[in-house]
């Protein structure tokens, strides 16, 4: 069963807290706004079919062996994680990191703007796992890009799991309950704006 719970569990939060130079409980609170997001701009590009499949191989360029026995945050690609944030949220990017930011309070916008390239490979990673059915043997491309509705599957059950199954509501619903209302709907808002302008 996919489960957002499972995919935190994921995350090195002790060295991402280390690396932002924050404590422990800062670095949870920024990093469960945040992925909530990412799986929303990741959502938006698998509803594409071209985007989608630049998201699918996206995911298959992920180490395979990145989640196992856990991650460890130096072997992370934050480069190729800045390209996927930019290529996910595209201008809105940095209106992106702003709402989110806000979230965080104090230097909330530097934190984000350095947390979500750490955060951005570990969450492909985790979902060409899933693609995979769990196991880490196949090798990337055909596995991720397997079964067309596959990974846009896996992103819905996953923002399901953000808010413990009760989204009835839309993007803005989950994410209002991730990260708070007023950052949900200005969030809510950029990554309908994404949704609809995808050619």
């Amino acid at each position: 069963m996919t489960s957002f719970d499972d995919l935190l569990s994921n995350v090195p939060v002790a060295q991402i807290a280390d690396k932002l130079g924050v404590d422990e409980a800062t670095a949870t609170s920024a990093i469960n706004a945040a992925i909530p997001v990412l799986l929303g701009g990741f959502q938006a590009q698998a509803g594409n079919p071209e985007e989608g499949l630049n998201l699918e191989g996206e995911v298959a360029n992920q180490p395979v062996g990145l989640l196992d026995g856990g991650v460890n945050i130096d072997h992370v690609d934050t480069d190729s994680g800045d390209k996927i944030v930019d290529q996910t949220f595209g201008a809105e990017k940095n209106t992106v990191i702003s709402a989110l930011g806000n979230v965080g309070g104090g230097n909330g916008q530097d934190l984000m703007a350095k947390l979500l390239p750490m955060l951005a490979p570990i969450v492909l990673a985790y979902l060409g796992k899933k693609a995979m059915g769990g196991g880490g043997a196949a090798t990337g491309g055909e596995a991720a890009a397997s079964g067309g509705g596959g990974i846009g599957d896996i992103l819905g059950s996953l923002l399901g799991g953000a808010t413990g199954g009760k989204g009835g509501g839309g993007l803005g619903d989950i994410l209002g309950k991730a990260v708070g209302q007023n950052a949900g709907s200005v969030l809510g808002n950029v990554l309908g704006g994404l949704l609809g302008n995808k050619k």
